[in-house]
């Protein structure tokens, strides 16, 4: 049975935790609904797959939210806790950060093992099955890049403008107009027929276009060069993607990666064990992180956890680059860097707020 501390803690840090979930939710199917409106607007994504698509996405992307959004609900709930002198009502009763950290503990765990259990086994094939999607709808599409008849697209940054009135046997064009402003002088191309081709040895996609007229000149100025040509070819720019064998690695499963010895293999296993463990962590970093008093200013420690917050994340990436690239030892591995971060955090805050001499609780019993 959990002591009363502990169940109160529990339930306090689970309502807020509950709260921000379920606020940060809202706000990343917002972004990921616009994104694939876009998409299906775009032709790249299908209008009937767009709530499995969206759902695919929260699941992939839900281990990588809980450990931040699990430190915000613990700043939260102890600095309320603080404003309402709870803390400080805690220390009377003999209750120092070391019995804090305990029940804290109690409430990170039931977090952290769905955090393990959605990037070690779910997030693996969601991937997989994202991928899947994406290359059957890029099928449909014939590798049209989206592009549907009667709508103009963009691309290169907005540099090029293009429109396509009809498309016959997935490749043949008819009406199409062209506007290019990468150069000083912008083009204007118009022409009746073309054709979509794709060049495999480089992976570049073309448009050419057939017996038309091109129109050069500046904009503001009657000096309009006009001519007409058999054939014009225009690159189109593709979408950056992510590099295909770090798509193809999250797809693998944990157990294959198991005792491997390729190092951006084992950096992928160690980048998924780094959800749960950032949740345990970053519980660790938020009691320091917390005033005590309300008469305490909290600025600068509100600081402290946003920089935290920031060094945390970003560390993250820098230590997984360096082990895949060799620039660490073997030994050292990517997880370094939370070590790292909670101690500098503990050697800034704990000194400045005696909190070393609180670490042993006074003598009095804590009550069951």
């Amino acid at each position: 049975m959990l002591a009363v501390l502990d169940r109160y803690l529990l339930k306090e840090v689970m309502k807020v935790f509950l709260a921000v979930l379920g606020t940060v939710l809202l706000i990343v199917l917002s972004i990921l609904m616009l994104r694939a409106l876009e998409d299906v607007n775009a032709g790249a994504l299908g209008s009937d797959i767009v709530l499995r698509f969206m759902g695919l996405r929260i699941a992939s992307d839900l281990s990588s939210l809980l450990p931040p959004i699990f430190f915000a609900s613990v700043l939260m709930t102890l600095g309320g806790m603080a404003q309402h002198s709870e803390l400080i009502a805690f220390a009377a009763c003999g209750i120092g950060p070391v019995r804090t950290y305990r029940a804290l503990l109690y409430a990170a765990i039931p977090v952290a093992l769905p955090a393990g259990w959605l990037t070690l086994y779910v997030r693996p094939l969601v991937v997989t099955e994202l991928m899947q999607m994406r290359a059957s709808q890029q099928d449909e599409a014939q590798q049209l890049f989206g592009i549907k008849p009667g709508r103009f697209y963009q691309h290169d940054n907005g540099q090029i403008t293009l429109f396509v009135d009809d498309i016959q046997d997935s490749s043949h064009l008819r009406n199409i107009f062209i506007h290019d402003q990468r150069e000083e002088v912008i083009k204007i191309v118009l022409s009746g027929e073309g054709m979509l081709r794709r060049d495999e040895e480089i992976g570049q996609q073309f448009i050419t276009l057939i017996d038309g007229r091109r129109y050069d000149g500046k904009p503001g100025t009657a000096n309009y060069a006009i001519g007409e040509f058999d054939r014009y070819s225009l690159r189109l720019k593709q979408r950056q993607t992510e590099d295909v064998q770090t798509q193809k690695r999250a797809t693998f499963p944990t157990s294959s990666l198991l005792g491997a010895d390729n190092l951006r293999d084992k950096a992928e296993l160690q980048y998924r064990l780094s959800s749960p463990l950032a949740v345990i962590t970053l519980t660790l970093l938020a009691v320091p992180l917390t005033a005590r008093s309300p008469r305490q200013r909290n600025t600068w420690r509100l600081f402290v956890a946003f920089l935290t917050y920031i060094s945390f994340f970003n560390l993250q990436r820098v230590a997984t680059n360096w082990f895949e690239t060799g620039a660490t030892p073997e030994w050292l591995g990517s997880l370094w860097y939370q070590a790292l971060v909670l101690g500098l955090v503990m050697a800034v805050v704990l000194p400045n707020g005696n909190w070393w001499r609180r670490l042993r609780p006074n003598s009095r019993p804590v009550p069951a």
